[in-house]
Formats: C-alpha cells, structure tokens, sequence
C-alpha cells in the first residue's frame, strides 16, 4: 500500500504546485491535489507506533 500511496502523493502536490503557478489558477484543482495529499499522509501516519504506545500497555 505503501509504494502505491508515495507515488500518488508526489503526483498530486506536484500538479497543485504546477497549478498554483499559472497565471489564471484553478482553485478547485488545488483544493483536489491538497486534499489527496492529505490523505495519503493520514494513511501513512495511521501505521506509525505511539511514541508513548509502551506506557499505555503497562497502565492497563
């Protein structure tokens, strides 16, 4: 899932940036890119441990 995430992330700021420095910019299109982007980074972050994960193991 990962290495298919990474590559639709990358695609999706580069077009909002592209995007961005149009003369006549299409906000809707940027909206999409950020919003795409921002997901991806909730997917991937949703697989990184707790820092304090140890802690609240030994609390319970």
């Amino acid at each position: 899932m990962k290495k298919f995430l990474i590559p639709i992330m990358i695609v999706a700021i580069c077009i909002a940036f592209y995007e961005q420095s149009k003369p006549d910019k299409n906000v809707y299109i940027i909206i999409i890119a950020i919003v795409i982007f921002m997901f991806g980074m909730m997917k991937l972050s949703a697989k990184t441990p707790s820092k304090n994960q140890e802690n609240e193991d030994e609390n319970v």
